[in-house]
């Protein structure tokens, strides 16, 4: 096959008859329509296009060409335009974990549907690392540092990882050894086992099986706040509560850049896809560690 660029090309001449023409049609010059017009002969080994008067005109062989090249991308014109009022009416489909669907995500979801209402959103709130593909999921809410491969993310809730429980469940006296969570029951949301990966990270290992009630994120945090075990979680999620009293900061796990990132596919993203990334963006939240440093990292 000759090349896709000889052949609009030509059809361009085909269509206006004038090389200037098709040249500005094309956004190139004179001369390249020409040359590429020359190389479309030279493979076909036929003449295309010839000089009438001031303009040109085609050969039979010409007009053949003209004919089938117009059925082809009139096809690939309607496939493309079918395709893209498909992409475009997709719903924009979003991950996050349930936890943070629950304490960050739904609170404020009613404004963008307010500000956007026709954009259809597909939300799934799942613990579970869902890949990013092109007319699959199109936008992730991760926790992490914010280096995920071949993807682009950047920072919407910077916050630390707390090993947390109910002051009622736990008491007020000093809480050194991480061990000491092995004592009390766990909470832990379906799908994830930070708790666990914390506790190997302190190098701490437990000879007795551990009491582990697995549930959803927003059960989860309503198990925490009634004092019926343990967990890790970001603390963004749960500051006024910890401020009034009622939950306790055991362990915290400080580093920079940790928090929620917004992460897509790199390339050019949906119109309704902007518009969800550019709404998050509004509402990007910054916890300062040396604000949260004044509290310590156990109390």
């Amino acid at each position: 096959m000759p090349s896709l660029s000889s052949l609009r090309a030509f059809s361009a001449v085909a269509e206006c008859l004038s090389y200037s023409a098709a040249g500005r049609s094309l956004n190139v010059s004179h001369a390249a329509i020409s040359q590429q017009v020359r190389t479309l002969e030279a493979f076909l080994g036929v003449r295309l296009v010839v000089r009438e008067g001031r303009g040109v005109a085609l050969t039979m062989e010409g007009r053949d060409l003209a004919r089938s090249l117009n059925d082809g991308f009139s096809t690939i014109r309607r496939a493309v335009d079918a395709l893209s009022r498909a992409d475009a009416s997709r719903a924009v489909q979003v991950t996050m974990t349930p936890a943070f669907a629950v304490s960050w995500l739904m609170p404020r979801i009613a404004e963008f549907r307010h500000r956007h209402p026709d954009v259809e959103l597909m939300l799934n709130p799942t613990a579970e690392l869902v890949d990013l593909s092109p007319g699959g999921c199109d936008i992730a809410i991760r926790f992490g540092d914010g280096h995920w491969k071949g993807l682009e993310s950047e920072p919407l809730l910077l916050t630390t990882f707390v090993v947390v429980a109910a002051t009622s469940l736990v008491g007020t006296e000093p809480f050194p050894d991480p061990a000491r969570i092995y004592e009390f029951p766990w909470l832990q949301e379906y799908g994830t086992n930070e708790l666990a990966l914390w506790l190997d990270r302190q190098g701490v290992v437990s000879k007795r099986n551990l009491n582990v009630l697995h549930l959803p994120g927003h059960m989860m945090l309503d198990g925490l706040m009634r004092g019926e075990g343990v967990t890790a979680t970001a603390r963004a999620f749960i500051e006024p509560e910890i401020q009034s009293g009622l939950l306790r900061v055991l362990f915290e796990d400080v580093r920079d850049g940790s928090g929620y990132h917004i992460v897509t596919q790199p390339g050019v993203q949906r119109a309704s896809v902007k518009a969800f990334v550019a709404w998050l963006r509004g509402h990007k939240e910054t916890m300062s560690i040396s604000a949260r440093a004044a509290h310590g990292s156990t109390s």
